[in-house]
C-alpha cells in the first residue's frame, strides 16, 4: 500500500488519462459517424466544385505526390545523417551541439517551416508554389524527427556487435551494413514513417509553398500547383462554416485523412514487425 499522496497522484493521472482518451475517442466517433456515408467511389474519383461540394480526387492526387516527394527526399537523408552522427562522427562538444540543434528544430512549429519553405524554395530559388516547394518544405520539416528516431535505433543496437565484427576483420562500414543496420532498420522505419504520417496531415507548410483549393486539372509536373486533403479541408472549414451542403464534404475529407494517416501508423507497425521477425538477437 502506497501513501496516501502516492494514491492521489496515481488517481489523478488515471483521470487525466480517461479525460484524455474519451475526448479524443469522441473527436474519431464524431468524424466517422459523419462521414462514413459520405464515402463512396463517386467522392473518392471525382473533381470537386468551386462551391465546396463534389469530390476529392485531385487532393488525393496531390496529397500522395507530396508525401512521395517527402519520403524521396527525407528518408534517405535522415537514416544517412544518423548513421553519420551515431557511428562516424567524433562525439564531443560540436557534436553535441548539433544533436541540441537537431532536436530543436523538431519541435519548431509547422508554421515557421512554411516560412522557411516560401523564402528559400519559393522565392530564392524560384521553384514557385509547386509540389517540389512543398516537397522539400516537408521535408525539413521531418528530417529532425527522423534523424533523432533513426539515431535512437542506432544506438540501441549492443556495442558488442559492432566489436566482434570489427575484430573479425570487417571495415567499419561492412560492420554498420551486415551488423549494426539489419537491427536498427525496424526502429529506423518506425520513426521514419511517423514523421511521414505528420507531414500528411499538416496544413501550415503546404498552405505557403504549393496548397491550392480549386484546380480543374492534375498537375503536370513537379513545378505545378497541388490540391490537399489538409489544406482542402482548412478551406471547407473556414469559408463555409456554416453551409450545410458543404458539410457532408467536411466531414468525408476529415475521415480519408484520418484514414490516411492511420494507414502510414499500420504501415510502420507492419514494417517494423517485419524486419523485426526477420532479425533476432
Amino acid at each position: 500500500m502506497g501513501s496516501l499522496s502516492e494514491r492521489a497522484a496515481f488517481l489523478g493521472l488515471r483521470i487525466i488519462t480517461y479525460f484524455v482518451v474519451l475526448v479524443v475517442g469522441y473527436i474519431l466517433f464524431d468524424i466517422i459517424k459523419n462521414g462514413i456515408g459520405v464515402l463512396s467511389w463517386s467522392f473518392l474519383t471525382t473533381y470537386p466544385n468551386p462551391d465546396g461540394t463534389g469530390g476529392i480526387f485531385p487532393a488525393i492526387v496531390g496529397t500522395f505526390y507530396l508525401v512521395l516527394g517527402t519520403i524521396l527526399v527525407a528518408l534517405p537523408l535522415g537514416m544517412a545523417s544518423a548513421v553519420y552522427l551515431t557511428e562516424y562522427a567524433k562525439q564531443g562538444f560540436l557534436n553535441n551541439q548539433i544533436r541540441l540543434a537537431i532536436v530543436t528544430l523538431a519541435g519548431v512549429p509547422s508554421i515557421v517551416f512554411g516560412l522557411f519553405g516560401l523564402g528559400l524554395f519559393v522565392l530564392f530559388l524560384n521553384f514557385g508554389t509547386s509540389i517540389l516547394a512543398g516537397s522539400l518544405t516537408l521535408a525539413c520539416m521531418i528530417l529532425p524527427t527522423i534523424i533523432v528516431s533513426s539515431e535512437e535505433a542506432l544506438r540501441a543496437v549492443p556495442q558488442t556487435l559492432r566489436e566482434a565484427s570489427l575484430a573479425l576483420g570487417a571495415t567499419k562500414w561492412e560492420t554498420i551494413r551486415k551488423s549494426v543496420l539489419p537491427y536498427a532498420i525496424p526502429g529506423m522505419m518506425t520513426g521514419s514513417i511517423l514523421g511521414v504520417g505528420r507531414a500528411a496531415g499538416e496544413t501550415a507548410p503546404i498552405l505557403l509553398t504549393v496548397a491550392a483549393f480549386f484546380l480543374p486539372q492534375l498537375p503536370g509536373s513537379v513545378f505545378d500547383q497541388v490540391m490537399a486533403l489538409p489544406y482542402h479541408l482548412y478551406v471547407l472549414a473556414m469559408q463555409f462554416p456554416n453551409a450545410e451542403t458543404v458539410r457532408p464534404t467536411q466531414y468525408g475529407t476529415a475521415l480519408v485523412l484520418l484514414l490516411l494517416v492511420l494507414g502510414l501508423n499500420i504501415g510502420a507497425i507492419v514494417l517494423r514487425a517485419h524486419f523485426r521477425k526477420r532479425n533476432r538477437w
